[in-house]
C-alpha cells in the first residue's frame, strides 16, 4: 500500500492550552488505572499509594530525649546514676535522681524532664540546674505519639512515593508500600536524519529527544522499554502504533503537515480517535493526543500523545499532554502536574502575540528571569533552567503573577 501524501495546509482546529491540559487530564481520568502491586521501599520511589498510608505504630514508638543531657526525676539537685543510649532499654528512674541520656534514646519511667548537657552543673554524683535552667515537666522530651498515633492517615492515596515519603514510611514499620500499576508507555521516535551516536554528519543529528524523554517519563511513574526508532514510512508508522501492547504511546515529530508527516494518516488508519489536535501554545503547537484501539495481552485503554520533533517543541508538548494524562492515569495528586506553583515576574516576560508561550527561566530571589536560546530546536536555555514560565498571550509584565511548570531533571 502506498504511503497517502499528507494535505497541504491540512487546516487544525486547534484548542486553548489550558483546555488541552484539562483533556489530557480527563482521558487518564477515565482510564484509571485500577490495578495495585506491592513494592519494597527501595523499588517504590516515583510510584504512586494505592491507598491512604496509615501509621502501623505511634511515632515517636515511646518517650525519647530531644537533647544530649540528663533525665531527671522531679526538681532538683538530683543523684547521678549510669548512662541511658539510644537502642537499650532503660530502669526506672526513682524521684530525685537523674540519669545520663543520649538524644533519640529513650526516657526511663519515672523521669519528668530531660535537663540539657550545656545546662547542668556536675559536681561529684550530684547534678545542679544552672541558673535559671530548671528544667519544667516534659522540657525537651518528645512524647510517644508527638507526631502520629497507630492508625492514624498520615497520607492520602495518589501521593508519589518520595524520598521524603519512603523514609516516614520506614519510620512507620513499613517494609512494603501498595501502589498503582505503573502504566506501560513506548517512546517512537520517527525520522529517517536521526543518529543514535556519534557526531551529526551532512543531513543528518543526533537523536536528542529519545535520551531526554525516556528518563523523564521513567521518573513520571511510566513503565518504558528503550525508545524505538521508526523511520520515514507510513505503512511502519501505522503498524508500529497499530501493534504498540503500551498503553501510553509517545511519538516525536510527524505532527504537521510536512511532506513525510504520516502521524494523522496513520492514526486514521489505526482507527484512532483525536482528543486534541493542535495547540494554541509556543513553541509546540503541532501536537496531539488520541485514543487508540485496545491492544495486547491486557486489552486495556489506550492512548497516543504526538510531540513534535523540535526539542524544546516537544518538551512543551510533555508538559501539556503527555504529563497530565500520566498523572490521571495513576491518580497521582500533589505533583508538578497538570499544574505548577505561581510566583511574580522580576521582569517583563515576551510572550507570543495570540498563544501561550512557554519560556525556560531562571529564579532568582526577585523572580523569574528568561534564558536566551530558547527556540523550538534549541536545548541550551532548557538545561539551564529551573523551570517553563506560563505566559499569557502578549507575554507578562514585570510584577505579574506567572504559572512555573518543572523542566526535565
Amino acid at each position: 500500500m502506498s504511503a497517502p501524501a499528507p494535505p497541504v495546509g491540512r487546516p487544525v482546529s486547534t484548542t486553548d492550552w489550558a483546555r488541552a491540559r484539562e483533556l489530557a487530564q480527563l482521558a487518564g481520568t477515565r482510564h484509571r488505572i485500577a490495578a495495585t502491586e506491592q513494592r519494597t521501599l527501595a523499588a517504590a520511589l516515583g510510584a504512586v499509594l494505592a491507598g491512604p498510608l496509615t501509621a502501623l505504630t505511634d511515632l515517636p514508638a515511646f518517650d525519647t530525649s530531644a537533647m544530649d543531657g540528663w533525665a531527671v526525676a522531679g526538681p532538683g539537685p538530683w543523684r547521678l546514676a549510669g548512662r541511658v543510649l539510644a537502642g537499650r532499654t532503660p530502669p526506672p528512674l526513682a524521684d530525685g535522681w537523674a540519669t545520663e541520656i543520649a538524644t533519640g534514646a529513650q526516657l526511663p519511667p519515672g523521669a519528668t524532664a530531660v535537663l540539657r548537657r550545656e545546662h547542668g552543673e556536675r559536681t561529684g554524683p550530684q547534678l545542679r540546674p544552672g541558673p535559671a535552667a530548671d528544667p519544667t515537666p516534659g522540657q525537651d522530651v518528645r512524647p510517644r505519639g508527638q507526631e502520629c498515633r497507630r492508625g492514624e492517615e498520615l497520607l492520602p492515596a495518589g501521593t508519589e512515593v518520595t524520598p521524603a515519603v519512603l523514609g516516614l514510611a520506614a519510620a512507620c514499620g513499613y517494609d512494603l508500600l501498595t501502589v498503582r500499576r505503573a502504566p506501560s508507555v513506548e517512546l517512537l521516535v520517527l525520522g529517517d536524519e536521526l543518529r543514535t551516536e556519534g557526531l551529526p554528519a551532512p543531513g543528518l543529528v543526533r537523536d536528542a529527544l529519545g535520551p531526554m524523554l525516556q528518563p523523564w517519563l521513567a521518573a513520571r511513574g511510566a513503565e518504558l522499554p528503550a525508545p524505538r526508532a521508526v523511520r520515514d514510512d507510513f505503512a511502519l508508522l501505522r503498524d508500529a502504533i497499530r501493534h504498540s501492547p503500551a498503553e501510553v504511546v509517545v511519538t516525536t515529530g510527524a505532527t504537521a503537515a510536512g511532506p513525510v508527516d504520516f502521524l494523522h494518516a496513520a492514526l486514521a488508519e489505526a482507527g484512532a480517535r483525536l482528543l486534541v489536535d493542535g495547540v494554541r501554545v509556543r513553541p509546540g503547537h503541532p501536537m496531539l493526543l488520541a485514543e487508540l484501539p485496545p491492544a495486547g495481552a491486557r486489552g486495556a485503554a489506550r492512548h497516543l500523545v504526538g510531540l513534535p520533533g523540535n526539542p524544546l517543541a516537544a518538551v512543551a508538548g510533555a508538559v501539556t499532554l503527555a504529563l497530565p494524562l500520566l498523572a490521571a492515569l495513576t491518580g497521582r495528586t500533589g505533583s508538578a502536574e497538570p499544574g505548577g506553583r505561581c510566583v511574580r515576574t522580576a521582569e517583563p516576560l515576551p510572550g507570543h502575540p495570540a498563544d501561550t508561550r512557554l519560556l525556560p527561566v531562571r529564579l532568582t530571589p526577585e523572580g523569574p528571569r528568561p534564558l536566551a536560546f530558547d527556540g523550538p530546536a534549541m536545548l541550551r536555555g532548557l538545561a539551564l533552567a529551573d523551570a517553563l514560565a506560563v505566559l499569557p498571550p502578549g507575554g507578562a509584565a514585570a510584577g505579574d503573577l506567572v504559572e512555573l511548570l518543572a523542566v526535565p531533571r
